[in-house]
């Protein structure tokens, strides 16, 4: 039998770029994309312009893997921007399936942190080439030649064979738009980078002639044509109207056509009449194609096989709002509504699960941390979704009669002064320190292994611990056995008496009581929470109440009230703060804080119930 020889597109080139979070891989494709020319030399282009999503640009993370392309030299490189946070590494994972190698990105100051060892233990499984770029020569501080060490350590740790340990290095700095070879350059442009891709990233192997393979690795949407399925052609030529079969590992075999055929160009998705193996395609017209897919030749259906995505470690109930300000402000207020909308989302959102639980008005939705469910709350609320969320909670596994939870490695660098403030607070959170060291500037490095409910509002706590000096990254290292009870939160909540507008004069007599979040004229109802006791209990105030007005003058009486400016809290810290008892009600303009139970006599009468 003769044995067929793979061809190689030396047109052509797919890469990915990885890194950990904020480490610059959306401003190094925004400097490739402006000097090979993609756009017009009067064309405004505004900083960061793969991070097109509102959020995205608001919190300076990428949060959706985003495909775009370039030309050099007569050959065109596919690039896939990759998130750099570990709660949306389902994102990366997948991606990876599309591409030949990856552009490994370390900071020059920072090194090697969490993410970057997630992302390049996912691309070494997965035999990917790496280029090792190291960005931001030019920032104080840099030391090039220290974190290649630490990049060489890491591949050897993870079990790198030879071949990718003689990994190629280019220096850069993404924000100046240079790169180079030599690590003390200071100028140039993105040539020798461009260059080093060409030279070191494989050109995709195909069979162009044989039967038809198309592997799905992601979704895109589009409100004129419906459903979009992002893939690379494994084997053969598609071409547009033609007739495929979509079939998955469970068995699903259908006829579908491929109505429209699209390639991307830059930031666009130009429409072509054919593609062939190796080129990365989006094709329109197929309504329940899902992510992990394959698409062959009616004659020769062979699935190829998909990554395997992580599981989820946390989960929430999503409720439909119940309180006594349901339905005012928000645009989708049913059970039927948030029931399509969060079954929606899973069919792009990979590492996410939504299950329906006995009661139609609750969901349980499963993610990979806190940020990836806040992100999915978030952009609820601002496509105008009203619903209460209950407090994350960790998802356990049991494995030979023993409990097991999930472990989080957490890595802090700290002035010096707060690091025993940090160790007693992760010491009492079940925390286990692996590694400490010194580092430039008087900063310690700390590494710790914690159970991931450890970490459930301790957040807001370090920031307040450190004053805002420390810097805080995790990663989920694995599940281990139950490591004991923790005491998380250790204050109860201030909660509202009675329906009402709040006033200066109610919350001047509340405010002794612990920190307010709310200021004078605004609408509560009974059952709320306002704000934060000082004490391990909850306490019930009116902070309605008006001063009686009389004719009857005391010295001191009418001094001005002086109020505590409140703390406003964000989404995740909203979603720290609540108790097993509490729910957190979001709507498109309000985050509320709330009790399950809005009456006081009832919640007295569950108290004593359980003791």
């Amino acid at each position: 039998m003769k044995v067929k020889t793979l061809k190689q597109r030396t047109d052509l080139r797919n890469v990915a770029i990885i890194a950990h979070v904020d480490h610059g891989k959306t401003t190094l494709v925004d400097e490739m994309l402006k000097q090979s020319g993609t756009f017009r030399a009067n064309e405004q282009v505004q900083d960061r312009v793969m991070d097109s999503n509102d959020l995205e640009r608001e919190r300076g993370i990428t949060i959706l893997s985003k495909n775009t392309s370039v030309h050099y030299k007569d050959v065109k490189i596919n690039i896939v921007d990759t998130p750099g946070h570990a709660d949306f590494g389902g994102e990366v994972e997948r991606i990876l399936m599309m591409v030949d190698g990856v552009l490994l990105l370390v900071d020059a100051f920072e090194g090697c942190m969490p993410q970057t060892r997630f992302v390049l233990k996912k691309a070494l499984s997965l035999e990917k080439k790496v280029l090792v770029v190291v960005n931001k020569i030019d920032r104080p501080g840099a030391r090039p030649e220290e974190v290649i060490d630490e990049v060489l350590d890491l591949f050897i740790e993870l079990g790198a064979n030879d071949d990718q340990l003689e990994f190629p290095i280019v220096y850069a700095s993404a924000k100046e738009g240079y790169s180079s070879l030599d690590s003390s350059v200071r100028s140039g442009d993105m040539r020798p980078l461009l260059d080093s891709i060409l030279e070191n990233i494989e050109p995709p192997k195909g069979d162009v002639d044989g039967p038809l393979q198309i592997l799905f690795s992601s979704l895109d949407y589009d409100d004129y044509i419906g459903r979009i399925g992002v893939g690379r052609v494994e084997r053969g030529k598609v071409k547009k109207n033609q007739q495929v079969a979509l079939c998955n590992s469970d068995g699903k075999n259908e006829l579908v056509k491929v109505s429209r055929l699209y390639q991307f160009e830059g930031l666009k998705r130009v429409e072509v009449e054919e593609a062939a193996a190796g080129d990365l395609i989006c094709v329109s017209g197929i309504e329940d194609i899902n992510i992990g897919e394959t698409a062959c030749d009616p004659e020769h259906i062979e699935i190829l096989p998909f990554v395997k995505i992580d599981e989820p470690t946390i989960s929430m109930n999503f409720i439909v709002n119940d309180s006594p300000f349901a339905g005012r402000e928000g645009k989708f207020v049913t059970s039927r509504n948030l029931r399509d909308r969060l079954f929606k989302e899973v069919e792009t959102n990979v590492s996410m699960r939504v299950e329906e639980t006995e009661t139609t008005d609750t969901f349980k939705v499963s993610g990979r941390g806190e940020l990836h469910l806040s992100i999915l709350i978030e952009t609820m609320r601002r496509q105008g979704y009203e619903f209460q969320v209950s407090r994350p909670k960790v998802i356990m596994k049991e494995k030979d009669g023993v409990m097991l939870e999930p472990i989080e490695l957490i890595i802090i660098e700290v002035p010096e002064q707060y690091v025993g403030a940090v160790i007693e607070k992760l010491g009492s959170r079940k925390g286990e320190l692996e590694n400490m060291g010194a580092r430039d500037g008087g900063t310690t490095h700390l590494e710790f292994k914690i159970p991931s409910r450890g970490l459930i509002g301790y957040r807001s706590e370090f920031m307040t611990d450190t004053n805002g000096n420390g810097i805080m990254n995790q990663l989920f290292s694995g599940y281990e056995p139950y490591k004991g009870d923790i005491e998380t939160r250790e204050r109860g909540s201030i909660v509202v008496h009675e329906t009402g507008t709040t006033t200066g004069y109610g919350l001047f007599n509340t405010q002794d009581r612990g920190r307010l979040f709310v200021g004078p004229g605004v609408e509560v109802y009974e059952g709320m929470i306002v704000g934060e006791c000082a004490k391990n209990e909850d306490v019930t105030c009116n902070v309605c109440k008006k001063k009686q007005m009389t004719n009857t003058r005391a010295a001191g009486s009418d001094d001005a009230l002086r109020l505590v400016p409140p703390s406003v809290m964000s989404l995740e810290q909203s979603m720290e703060f609540i108790g097993d008892d509490e729910l957190l009600e979001v709507t498109p303009e309000s985050l509320r804080l709330r009790k399950k139970v809005l009456s006081k006599e009832q919640r007295m009468k569950q108290m004593f119930r359980k003791k």
